[in-house]
């Protein structure tokens, strides 16, 4: 069984995936989208389908349309769906599919033993296999104990010596977005709206790049000091042997002894479509995909994810002893089409 053929990513609209589909040759027994990084990813399929004996197509998206391209490409196929499963690597874009209604119900047996807040109470999605948002620091560059949070990229210590990316996608999209639903307009304005404002100032202050991939990139480099990116890029540039580490950031109590902010974490969800084409072969994927034995290959895979069961083995860099930022995953969904659109006017108008 060859591995998954892969289809061209970020096409103008679904007649134009529906052409090329139609070119492939025969029909598969799956058609998965995927935004996990296709490096992560297509080696996992390609599994499956060896294991299974089912044909799949796989679909993978652009890093610096994360996410964002595929579910556009969900949404107009909508009325005739060619996709069987979304693999998405971010949650926000998964639940508002949901909301949309553009999504099956599924309680797939290799899901028991998910912890139930990265579960839909009506199961059209499962989250899996988790990334934390961390600042990656060149050690050449900075001490990393000077950084403690998110403050830091607004710091005038630091002007121009870090970065993040456009939040218009993927989970810097994601982060954002949860920045707003959990703290308020204000508090969160008051962060990017001056990355935002100052963003073509030569330098600017903070330096918005592409991707989280591009940031990882300048830090490991040394064209930045620190930069906001996931652990699965982090991970990369540190098996590079570049002078890198990974600071979790917001990890100390409040001035008052609140509770820390907390780091961001952001799990992978796996769904089937309302409507699959391939309704039973898209239950065996995600029944394979959410196994515990896939959670524990992705934690040593170069991905570095974080399991989100606890007791499923990992190594020693994939850590868990942090403070997470507590998220209402389903309302950061609900909310994220309207803060896009808020996003795109602050970051794209200035």
């Amino acid at each position: 069984m060859r591995s998954p053929r892969p289809l061209a990513c970020a096409l103008p609209g679904a007649l134009a995936l529906t052409a090329l589909l139609a070119s492939c040759g025969p029909e598969p027994d799956l058609v998965v989208y995927c935004a996990l990084d296709q490096v992560f990813s297509e080696e996992l399929i390609a599994d499956f389908e060896r294991e299974s004996g089912l044909e799949v197509e796989a679909l993978f998206d652009l890093e610096h349309q994360k996410t964002v391209g595929l579910v556009g490409q969900l949404i107009a196929e909508r009325a005739h769906p060619r996709c069987d499963v979304f693999w998405n690597n971010e949650i926000v874009q998964t639940v508002r599919l949901a909301e949309l209604g553009m999504l099956a119900p599924y309680d797939s047996p290799s899901a028991a033993d998910i912890p139930e807040q990265f579960r839909d109470a009506e199961r059209r999605w499962t989250g899996f296999a988790a990334r934390a948002r961390i600042l990656i620091a060149n050690t050449d560059l900075i001490d990393p104990a000077q950084l403690t949070g998110y403050q830091d990229l607004l710091d005038p210590r630091f002007a121009g010596t870090c970065g993040v990316a456009r939040p218009l996608t993927g989970t810097t999209l994601t982060h954002a977005a949860a920045m707003y639903t959990t703290w308020g307009e204000e508090r969160a304005g008051a962060f990017w709206g001056p990355i935002a404002g100052r963003q073509h100032e030569d330098p600017p202050p903070v330096h918005v790049v592409r991707s989280n991939g591009q940031a990882m990139t300048l830090v490991r480099d040394g064209e930045l000091a620190f930069a906001y990116t996931d652990t699965d890029d982090f991970n990369v540039a540190r098996e590079s042997g570049a002078p890198v580490v990974a600071v979790y950031p917001d990890q100390a109590p409040g001035p008052d002894g609140q509770p820390p902010i907390g780091t961001l974490l952001i799990p992978n969800t796996v769904s089937i479509l309302e409507g699959a084409p391939h309704r039973d072969a898209a239950e065996r994927f995600v029944d394979w995909v959410l196994a515990r034995k896939t959670e524990k290959r992705l934690a040593h895979a170069r991905s570095a994810q974080i399991p989100v069961r606890p007791d499923v083995p990992r190594p020693d860099h994939v850590r868990t002893d942090f403070a997470v930022m507590q998220v209402d995953y389903a309302a950061v969904g609900r909310s994220v089409a309207e803060r896009t659109d808020a996003l795109k006017v602050l970051f794209l108008d200035e």
